[in-house]
């Protein structure tokens, strides 16, 4: 099913400050792994909703998003860049998925994501 959040995703310049900040207020368990980015904290969906993670920010500049999936990335981002929005990081492919980051016309960030499973 497309359009529903997936996932969300906590960035930004202190990976290990992040997760114990969320840890610490939300009781959230957050298991660290190392990722091709570097440490990337990640929380299941029943703790937190929907599942996710705290991890480092491309360029350092961190931002909070969520991520709704979608059928296809570069039709959505033609839709969103019609009506005013923008492209933050263009479409990447991870192991099981592809994902993208678009802007809204305030530059709210809103992660996408599509599967590439077969």
């Amino acid at each position: 099913m497309t359009g529903k959040i997936t996932w969300f995703e906590v960035l930004g310049t202190d990976t290990a400050a992040l997760a114990a900040f969320y840890s610490g207020i939300f009781g959230w368990k957050l298991k660290v792994q190392q990722t091709p980015v570097g440490p990337y904290a990640f929380t299941e969906g029943e703790q937190t909703g929907v599942p996710g993670g705290v991890g480092p920010a491309p360029g350092g500049k961190g931002w909070t998003t969520f991520y709704v999936e979608v059928d296809s990335i570069e039709d959505t981002i033609a839709k969103a860049t019609a009506q005013g929005g923008s492209v933050l990081m263009p479409p990447t492919n991870l192991p099981d998925t592809r994902i993208a980051v678009i802007a809204d016309p305030e530059g709210h960030p809103m992660g996408l994501t599509q599967s590439l499973a077969a």
